[in-house]
């Protein structure tokens, strides 16, 4: 029995290959972009490839033969640790044993997806395995065997150049960003000082890192003098397995930007990821512990959700968690996003690798049934589709057109010929005049037809649209056309009746007045007129008073006052009579009331003066002091006398308490 793959998977293999290859050649003759495109990118799956690197010591023999054995360039079999006398099989994109090269490994996987940065695409590499695998050698190397990371850019750099001489269509721009996620916390290589980063989704989907240092680079010697003291930032540690074990998984962001030189003055921007993972640990052959046993569980956790990311792929769940892990969060791009993605997975061929092999093995044959969607993420600069500006003359139509001008330009108008303004109004937008369109739809057309004209094309791209959707924009535009004409039919309906209204008006105003009253000449300004007054009676003084035949009640008597009018003509103030209303009370009620109050001052208590309206008890104890030492009142005015009384206080005071005193009423404190 063997546990190699099925019959069945391969079919479905086989099936998938031929529908990326059909969608691969599909994509060259349809271009898409992120802008703008209706139909779904074509799949691409994930591409995995296997790296067994040679034995550590060189132990290699009869005695200590190695778990793993490549069958071909792209299939490998490992011993089954439940039957060892079987093999479990794998068959992978490409296999790379111990005897291949960083040149076999970089030709052969990565340097073919390089071009697709060129068209505005994205690509990640990733390394992944367990500690001790080879995945920093496979990614760095060294001076001696360069990895890929340093021959990848070199050739990136190399192509840009290429493509961005004088005279070619695109000027390029190549930027690097290195970063390491450590225990959970995004670090910038490249500033030390920045401390932990977040991680953020634009509109559009994109993953970026806001605050992320970035490093223009324009040949190999600039890259090396950013890369390489940054790498030494880089947290590494010793365990019984490595002596320089990576702590942190460590990603290189390299960014392409293109600006077209001419029209349309297109930007494309593509992305390189080259990640380096940080391998599973066993902590009981690790032997780690403080520290290191704290930085495992953070790689181990993220791992974790690694490959939980993975199954949900390929499950096709609702829900993928890359938010689960800072590592997921960054390469959402990557897995089930819209890069161009390679895993190269690197294994040992040691037994006691042997648990670790398998897993990473398991990990990979999952990871290539991972589907990605990647686009051109073009678009067009800002001050492309910037407002036009147009005259006055333009914006309106015909009718309002000729009211804006003059009559010289008027006269001027009237002898051009109808057929220049017509044709120019047919250049400029081919489905309506300029008179009865919107002005947000003409200032579109017209920067499109600007630039179309730029191009040295004919015709408007209305007219390349498709048959049905051509005919429903003449229709909306003609519905909008008969809205319009009917709105100025309403309008010269309604100011036609107004005329005809004012001319009746006209009419009447003459048989009535037939002296035509001259417009004023001046303005003339009035004073504000002073607030009403009214004094409330109380009611039982007015119910005596109405008791008794020959008792004349005058409250209020309505009173002729004049007012001065100021004009801004004449030199002196006019008068003008005007209503106002004072207060007549009958002598006898005033005496009453006078007396009341004189006898109260004289022999009421501090208490009974309190009764009174404007009398507190500073004031009643002062009236009372006074009473002691000058002797009683002979009359209610020498209250003024008393220390801290005015003649205002005594006037309102009078005022308020007469007519209650007067009636027998007392009226209450204040």
């Amino acid at each position: 029995m063997s546990a190699g793959v099925s019959t069945q998977q391969r079919q479905r293999e086989m099936a998938a290959a031929v529908a990326a290859a059909a969608a691969t050649s599909g994509a060259g003759r349809c271009r898409l972009s992120k802008i703008g495109a209706s139909r779904r990118p074509p799949p691409a799956r994930v591409r995995v490839a296997v790296r067994l690197r040679p034995f550590v010591d060189g132990t290699a023999g009869a005695s200590n033969p190695p778990c793993v054995r490549g069958m071909d360039s792209c299939s490998l079999e490992i011993a089954n640790w439940r039957n060892h006398q079987e093999t479990l099989k794998y068959q992978f994109d490409a296999f790379y044993g111990e005897r291949s090269t960083q040149q076999d490994i970089y030709a052969g996987s990565v340097q073919p997806i390089l071009r697709h940065l060129l068209e505005g695409q994205n690509a990640s590499v990733l390394a992944y395995g367990p500690t001790g695998a080879g995945k920093t050698h496979t990614m760095l190397g060294s001076p001696e065997q360069p990895g890929v990371i340093p021959r990848a850019l070199m050739d990136l750099l190399q192509l840009t150049r290429e493509e961005g001489a004088e005279g070619r269509p695109w000027a390029l721009c190549v930027t690097m960003s290195y970063l390491e996620i450590y225990q959970e916390k995004v670090l910038d290589l490249l500033d030390s000082t920045s401390g932990d980063l977040v991680i953020r989704e634009d509109c559009r989907g994109n993953i970026l890192i806001p605050g992320l240092t970035q490093k223009p680079i324009t040949s190999f010697a600039d890259f090396e003098r950013h890369f390489l003291p940054a790498s030494r930032n880089r947290t590494v540690g010793a365990t019984r397995l490595n002596q320089r074990s990576s702590r942190s998984h460590a990603v290189l962001l390299v960014k392409v930007d293109q600006r077209e030189r001419l029209a349309p003055f297109r930007q494309r921007e593509g992305k390189l990821y080259l990640i380096d993972l940080a391998g599973s640990e066993d902590n009981r052959r690790t032997g780690n512990k403080g520290l290191r046993l704290k930085e495992s569980g953070a790689i181990n956790a993220s791992l974790f959700v690694l490959g939980k990311v993975v199954d949900a792929l390929n499950q096709g769940l609702p829900r993928v968690p890359y938010r689960d892990s800072k590592l997921t969060r960054l390469l959402q791009d990557s897995l089930g996003g819209s890069a161009h993605s390679i895993l190269i997975a690197n294994i040992a061929p040691e037994r006691h690798f042997y648990l670790d092999t398998v897993s990473a093995l398991n990990f990979a044959a999952r990871t290539k049934e991972v589907i990605n969607r990647p686009f051109t993420n073009e678009s067009l600069q800002p001050h492309v589709l910037g407002p036009v500006k147009l005259s006055q003359k333009e914006l309106l139509g015909p009718p309002e057109a000729k009211k804006a001008r003059g009559p010289e330009e008027e006269e001027i108008g009237s002898a051009e010929p109808m057929a220049a303004s017509a044709s120019a109004s047919q250049k400029l937008s081919p489905l309506q005049k300029l008179s009865s369109m919107d002005p947000a739809m003409l200032e579109r057309l017209l920067s499109l037809d600007r630039l179309l004209a730029s191009q040295g094309s004919q015709g408007a791209p209305l007219l390349s649209t498709p048959k049905r959707e051509r005919m429903v924009l003449m229709k909306t535009v003609e519905e909008k056309d008969l809205e319009i004409e009917r709105l100025k039919m309403k309008q010269k309906e309604l100011e036609a009746k107004v005329l005809a209204q004012k001319a009746e008006d006209s009419k009447e105003k003459e048989n009535h007045c037939p002296t035509i009253l001259r417009p004023l000449l001046h303005r003339t300004v009035t004073v504000a007129k002073p607030l009403k007054k009214a004094v409330v009676m109380p009611l039982q003084l007015i119910q005596e008073q109405a008791a008794s035949p020959n008792a004349e009640i005058h409250i209020l008597k309505n009173k002729g006052r004049k007012r001065k009018v100021e004009s801004l003509d004449a030199p002196e103030p006019e008068e003008k009579a005007e209503d106002c209303w004072e207060l007549q009370i009958s002598p006898e009620l005033l005496a009453h009331g006078r007396q009341k109050i004189l006898d109260l001052l004289n022999e009421g208590s501090a208490r009974d003066l309190r009764s009174l309206q404007r009398i507190g008890p500073k004031k009643a104890q002062l009236i009372v002091g006074w009473r002691q030492l000058h002797g009683p009142f002979s009359q209610v005015e020498d209250l003024e006398r008393v220390e801290g009384i005015t003649g205002k206080q005594m006037e309102s005071f009078l005022k308020a308490n007469i007519l209650g005193l007067a009636a027998g009423q007392r009226c209450g404190p204040s």
